[in-house]
């Protein structure tokens, strides 16, 4: 059958023209206070993208290629080391008082770009900003568990979580949490409110929104036309670089931040550049003129990684190519006909014929770094004779047609293509429908799909975020749960696992979780997504989360 199918996509190959390789489910590999030998300070560093930044707002578009240039510009309370711990960044330690109430105690002597000082109201101030109907930020979500921020003093802020919310450091160190100059906020408050013509004060505008209720609600809808239109031309943060320019599909400049509170950058600036095609940014590495590059298709690791002056910067990233099912569609409603399908899926040949090998198989819905990872799982093994069973015993022995949706990007497609072919074996028709992105989404979302191929990333590097959105009932369509899986005993599962502070005890929860997902199989989990990054050899001390995003900060380049 591989066989059969990689003549197949051979002969597919001649006559198509796939573009560049794009994975949205990158979403973050040396130690981050690792520096290494002794090289000259100062330059200018040029790191080029297939994408374009779509916002500087840390309450802005939920992206990844935003959030890779944000990530230099802004801070968090905390971040996440190497094993995915929450660590002090803006905060200096924190308590949990009791189960819905956590203590912060912040960094004194931080200083926004701006020369405004970092204090618990600007905490305050973002916080209730992400979560605010008048910015209607897509991130809303990450901090929808807080009800109340409190500033106790200068240095201490208070937060309140409606229920027991066992992950909220790892939340906090969402780039969501990214702090803003409270100054910038309240500037671009009063401009929404200007142009909104509200005959209201600032003091008033925030009075009005702490009280909530119908009149805000009108209030958040005159000044949401014009919000965040201010943090956007003014992307000023605490971060290690601060903003320098922006040219629109072009380019985003930042430079180094010599007030800040840790020891400053050593590289001069940063240019993020825009080279849409593959092949053109490899080229640039190859000339000098970019430093480093993100994204590439899978069949140049061996190029790069055989030229003398680059080399590659592979991250294993905590998100997940998988194939999912609409668990309310006709033959799909059936776990039978899900299970028949998941024995059709021959994991290690996609990974080999498809991926190059690049990534890691993945048996359920958890990489191995997250919490609840069971290595033990029992994942369907690929059987196409056990498919043929369960169709029978569904009563679609006599074969029946699917449709499966995806995007242009030239993996998913390849993988659509296999799974067609694979699937006549068991008498299945498989009609491949290839949309453009923002169609794409729209479609799944909407549910006009039976299956669909889409990746997902874990921002928190959490088991919640992992698992929550895309199968919780309450997520059905656009917020992620696009197989509209419905299971009682997952979405107890799920909301114990929020609740549960004892870490042991979550790790059950989650195991639980995966093998009722196993047996339901709304989906069939393909990969854990590598990242293709790539520098050249005079580019020192980078770093690379497991989120995919640079960090600059001990960067040198040394003279060739």
């Amino acid at each position: 059958m591989a066989k059969k199918y990689f003549t197949y996509l051979l002969m597919a190959a001649m006559i198509m023209v796939l573009a560049a390789c794009t994975d949205d489910s990158d979403v973050e590999v040396a130690d981050e206070e690792g520096n290494t030998g002794e090289t000259s300070s100062g330059g200018d560093l040029v790191a080029s993208y297939a994408t374009d930044v779509s916002s500087l707002d840390p309450a802005g578009q939920n992206d990844l290629p935003s959030d890779q240039r944000r990530n230099v510009i802004y801070e968090g309370l905390l971040y996440l080391n190497d094993e995915l711990e929450p660590e002090p960044r803006l905060a200096t330690d924190y308590e949990q008082t009791d189960d819905t109430t956590w203590v912060f105690n912040l960094r004194e002597g931080v200083e926004f770009h701006d020369g405004t000082e970092f204090t618990a109201e600007a905490v305050k101030a973002n916080i209730e900003r992400v979560v605010d109907p008048a910015v209607a930020s897509s991130r809303a979500n990450i901090f929808e568990m807080i009800e109340e921020v409190n500033v106790i003093d200068d240095y201490t802020v208070e937060i309140v979580t409606e229920y027991p919310f066992a992950p909220l450091p790892k939340y906090l160190a969402h780039d969501a949490g990214g702090m803003v100059s409270k100054a910038v906020i309240d500037e671009d408050y009063q401009n929404a409110i200007d142009e909104a013509e509200l005959d209201i004060t600032l003091d008033e505008f925030y009075a009005q929104r702490q009280s909530g209720g119908e009149e805000y609600a009108e209030t958040a809808d005159a000044v949401g036309r014009a919000t965040g239109t201010i943090v956007e031309q003014k992307p000023v943060g605490t971060g290690y670089m601060k903003f320098q320019s922006r040219s629109p599909g072009e380019k985003v400049v930042v430079e180094r931040f010599d007030n800040y509170w840790d020891e400053p950058a050593k590289l001069d600036t940063v240019t993020f550049k825009v080279v849409a095609e593959d092949a053109s940014r490899i080229a640039e590495l190859e000339s000098g003129q970019s430093h480093f590059i993100q994204g590439f298709d899978n069949g140049q690791w061996e190029r790069i990684e055989n030229h003398p002056e680059m080399e590659t910067h592979p991250v294993y990233n905590l998100s997940n190519e998988y194939v999912g099912m609409n668990t309310e569609k006709g033959p799909l409603e059936d776990k039978r006909v899900r299970q028949a399908i998941g024995h059709m899926v021959d994991k290690e040949t996609i990974m080999e014929g498809i991926y190059y090998g690049v990534g890691r198989t993945m048996k359920g819905a958890l990489q191995e770094e997250i919490l609840g990872y069971n290595e033990n799982l029992e994942d369907l093994e690929y059987n196409p004779e056990r498919a043929k069973e369960l169709l029978e015993e569904a009563g679609y022995g006599d074969g029946f047609e699917l449709n499966i949706m995806t995007n242009d990007t030239p993996e998913r497609v390849d993988l659509a293509i296999y799974l067609q072919e694979e699937f006549k074996e068991a008498g299945i028709t498989l009609n491949i429908e290839q949309l453009e992105w923002g169609a794409y989404l729209e479609a799944v979302s909407n549910g006009e799909h039976d299956l669909f191929i889409l990746g997902w990333p874990n921002p928190v590097g959490d088991p919640d975020q992992g698992i929550w959105p895309l199968f919780h009932s309450s997520m059905k369509g656009a917020p992620g749960n696009r197989s509209f899986f419905d299971n009682a005993e997952v979405d107890k599962l799920l909301e114990e696992g929020r609740r549960e502070l004892d870490e042991e005890k979550r790790k059950e929860i989650y195991q639980e979780i995966d093998k009722i997902l196993v047996e339901e199989q709304p989906a069939v989990f393909i990969r854990q997504s590598q990242s293709a990054n790539a520098v050249r050899t005079e580019v020192d001390g980078l770093y690379i989360n497991h989120f995919n995003k640079p960090d600059f900060r001990n960067v040198t380049i040394n003279e060739q």
